[in-house]
């Protein structure tokens, strides 16, 4: 599988996400999807066989971590839409905090305070 394909599923970009800046065992990677240990572990195989992944075994825990050489462009492409994701939550977050503000302002003009 391709590269643009493993990252096409949702839960592998997620999974990128998660290991771009730490390295994590698979159990901990799959404690944070609500599907079965097994399914993480088949979206790993994706990544791992299209080379955006790195594994190291230690003992019986297998590390994985993101692989931003082998991605090429991709890489930076990967890391701008988290950003613009950022971007948004925090243009939301920021409308929502104006809104409240301006409901506030409201209620005290209202109560003649």
């Amino acid at each position: 599988m391709e590269a643009v394909q493993a990252i096409a599923e949702p839960r592998r970009r997620e999974i990128l996400r998660l290991v771009w800046d730490d390295e994590l065992c698979a159990g901990d990677i799959a404690e944070r999807f609500e599907v079965t240990f097994g399914a993480v572990s088949q979206h790993l195989k994706v990544l791992r066989d299209a080379g955006l992944v790195t594994l190291r075994q230690e003992g019986r825990k297998r590390y994985y971590r993101a692989d931003r050489e082998a991605m090429g462009p991709m890489a930076a492409y990967l890391q701008s839409m988290w950003a613009d994701k950022l971007d948004v939550l925090a243009e939301l977050a920021e409308a929502a905090e104006s809104t409240e503000a301006a409901e506030r302002a409201e209620k005290s003009k209202g109560s003649g305070a």
